[in-house]
């Protein structure tokens, strides 16, 4: 919320001023009415400003369910937020975060930020020229204990391997779709872009970056990944969204010196992504930069492209 020309107010400003940060949102779909939404309406720390999406008529019907503002220009609500969380497929995500990250609002991002390196280098760099906070919502990172869990394997040393799943039955073959199914983005870009960012979020921050990679394709939309770590420790990923219902799952188990270690489950998302605004508005407040921004959100579209530039096209 800052007038024209001048830079974004600091969280600290915020806090003087006696006023919380006011947040808006982008999209309309099923994850902004089961999660974005009621999260950001629930959230102590900040307002929920209001709610654009690019079908009218579902955002009035989102924002009369919290009390908050319709808007019909994204702009707008631009100049009338501190920051803003995306509920957006990737590629349309990317360039309002930049448009955004221009207005001077902090950016609370979806997985994947973009579909393209070019794309999600342009939203880092929006960020970090506008001197914006980002925060990139990789659910495993801010859910608990999932969370808890990878700060616990990042102080262990030793690590040789680590094998992680995420077969999802969003597109089953046995059975109905689920209620995430009405996507043209996921259907068009499967598990690799859907669910890889969230195996890459647990598996970086322990073994290290990425320093080779190789992608080959399965039944479905499956791909399975082979790592190789900073660490100079081996991963693999399988991903898809098409897994048959009986199939589906997560998992992801470590292996090194210390032990094998097997991730926890989770069930608090609304929680999480209240976390991951926490988050955000203190890397905002700090000036210093969380480890899940959006230069991290890029360096996964980097992997992810990588490993999608060897797949087979037919």
């Amino acid at each position: 919320m800052n007038s024209a020309g001048d830079p974004a107010e600091s969280a600290a400003d915020q806090s003087s001023a006696g006023r919380r940060p006011r947040v808006g949102l982008l999209g309309t779909g099923p994850w902004a009415h089961h999660t974005h939404a009621p999260a950001l309406a629930a959230h102590a720390g900040s307002d929920f400003a209001g709610v654009w999406g690019r079908r009218p008529e579902a955002a009035a019907e989102l924002a009369r369910a919290h009390g908050v503002t319709v808007y019909e220009d994204p702009d707008a609500l631009f100049a009338d937020c501190d920051a803003v969380a995306f509920a957006l497929p990737p590629d349309v995500q990317a360039p309002l975060a930049v448009r955004a990250a221009a207005a001077g609002c902090h950016l609370l991002l979806d997985k994947p930020v973009a579909t393209t390196v070019e794309d999600a280098r342009a939203v880092a760099d929006a960020a970090r020229r506008h001197q914006v906070a980002s925060v990139v919502f990789l659910t495993l990172r801010f859910a608990e204990p999932t969370c808890g869990w990878v700060a616990e394997q990042v102080g262990r040393s030793g690590w040789f391997t680590a094998a992680a799943h995420w077969l999802g039955a969003v597109f089953p073959p046995d059975g109905a779709p689920s209620q995430y199914a009405d996507s043209p983005w996921r259907r068009a870009k499967g598990g690799l872009w859907d669910v890889g960012p969230h195996a890459l979020s647990v598996l970086i921050p322990i073994l290290g970056d990425v320093t080779a990679v190789s992608a080959t394709r399965g039944p479905s939309d499956v791909v399975q990944l082979a790592l190789r770590h900073a660490s100079g420790a081996a991963s693999t990923a399988v991903l898809s969204l098409g897994a048959p219902k009986a199939a589906a799952g997560v998992g992801l188990q470590l292996r090194g010196a210390e032990g094998v270690y097997e991730l926890p489950d989770w069930t608090d998302v609304p929680d999480a992504y209240g976390r991951a605004l926490d988050a955000l508005l203190t890397a905002a407040r700090t000036g210093v930069a969380d480890a899940r921004d959006a230069e991290f959100g890029a360096r996964l579209t980097q992997i992810l492209a990588e490993a999608e530039s060897q797949l087979p096209t037919d």
